[in-house]
């Protein structure tokens, strides 16, 4: 560690590695393997990712970073740097080289666009661009100006030497608000704009800190973009409906539901399906890694799921509108009619397992069904010789 440490000194800042930044910042070892494995268990990768995450922050060169704001609220920006995991924040994001962002950058005007364009024709084809916000593309660009540039304009320039290209949030991802109809400055998301790169969308508004973290680490362990699915979020984190891992799951399946957010039925904690809760149409880690250090999600506050990992979840309002249907459960079907068909279904197999066992026993015995236990022959009677052993 001392000779790291020393190395680290020495190399200049755009060679060193994750691991020397953090080492030069006072991390120690034991500190830095907790990280490895709280951000593997965060991209569920195990104790063996554990340590392909701890080699790689310790042998490869921190990532270059170009971090873009267009149409967006900075809640992402907000979300990642109060993350509970110290590291993530005051040394992962510093320590990745963050060549350029608008809201954390201490130059301004004519110095700042310089530090952009030595990033990018400095570290052409190496950068990661991350995108916060969607892009206008209506009246020609000229709801989002930076410099005197469009945000379009910008973007293309930005993304053509970029080795990937990480959108976070809603905003990036599918437009959000600015899109929701109807869309009066043509907001678009990014992967409609950018062709050959390979895009990730780190859906949420905002994205959960540590899905964001894990998704950075992912590229800088692996080299590579993690698994997507068809929306072209990573898997590790979007995989599970929000509905599947929330532990008022239980009373959705007991048809035990709030009816209103002051009857006592909210304050048992019942199921808020009935109060516009978009659990079961959500793919996000909020019921699982949780916010404010895993301590709570917005369902266990007591408000249910908006759907802000959805594309288009702005006009698949009202909010607090019941969902008729969901894929899974036939078109349909009713969350009454499911806690009713699963309470009738559990009865039914209750009575079911009682007859079999009923039957079982009785066959262990010898008897019919129906038979009594006083009908049944007597057992045979056991010779001297049945008993084992040897005789006299």
């Amino acid at each position: 560690m001392e000779t790291i440490a020393k190395t680290a000194a020495v190399a200049a800042p755009d060679q060193q590695t994750v691991y020397e930044q953090m080492v030069s910042r006072g991390v120690s070892r034991r500190e830095f393997l907790k990280f490895c494995g709280w951000i593997s268990a965060c991209m569920g990768l195990g104790t063996e990712g554990m340590a392909q995450v701890a080699n790689a922050l310790e042998n490869k060169r921190r990532i270059p970073v170009v971090w873009m704001h267009f149409q967006e609220c900075t809640c992402c920006s907000e979300s990642f740097l109060r993350s509970s995991h110290p590291i993530v924040a005051d040394i992962l994001l510093d320590k990745i080289s963050l060549d350029y962002t608008e809201t954390l950058l201490a130059a301004s005007g004519h110095q700042a666009e310089a530090c952009l364009q030595d990033t990018i024709t400095k570290y052409k084809g190496e950068y990661l661009l991350c995108v916060e916000g969607s892009v206008p593309t209506g009246a020609d660009g000229a709801y989002c100006c930076i410099g005197g540039r469009s945000a379009e304009a910008i973007l293309t320039e930005v993304a053509e030497g970029a080795k990937a290209v990480i959108a976070w949030g809603n905003c990036a991802c599918s437009g959000c608000v600015q899109a929701a109809k109807p869309n009066p400055t043509g907001a678009t998301p990014i992967h409609r704009l950018i062709a050959g790169k390979p895009v990730v969308n780190v859906q949420g508004c905002p994205p959960i800190a540590e899905v964001m973290a894990g998704v950075l680490v992912h590229l800088l362990t692996f080299d590579r973009i993690p698994q997507l699915d068809a929306l072209g979020r990573p898997k590790a984190f979007y995989s599970r409906r929000v509905h599947d891992t929330c532990y008022r799951r239980p009373n959705y399946d007991a048809g035990l539901f709030v009816e209103s957010f002051d009857d006592d039925n909210a304050r048992k904690g019942f199921c808020l399906y009935k109060m516009g809760c978009r659990g079961p149409t959500t793919y996000n880690s909020c019921g699982t890694i949780r916010w404010n250090g895993g301590v709570s999600f917005p369902i266990q506050s007591g408000h249910g799921c908006i759907g802000c990992s959805e594309s288009n979840f702005w006009d698949n309002g009202p909010f607090y509108t019941r969902l008729t249907s969901f894929p899974g459960f036939g078109i349909e079907t009713t969350a009454d009619r499911i806690g009713m068909v699963a309470g009738v279904a559990t009865v039914a197999g209750v009575a079911a397992h009682a007859v079999l066992t009923n039957i079982r026993k009785h066959d262990e015995i010898g008897e019919q069904p129906g038979e009594s236990a006083a009908a049944a022959p007597p057992p045979p009677a056991v010779k001297p010789e049945d008993k084992g052993g040897t005789q006299p």
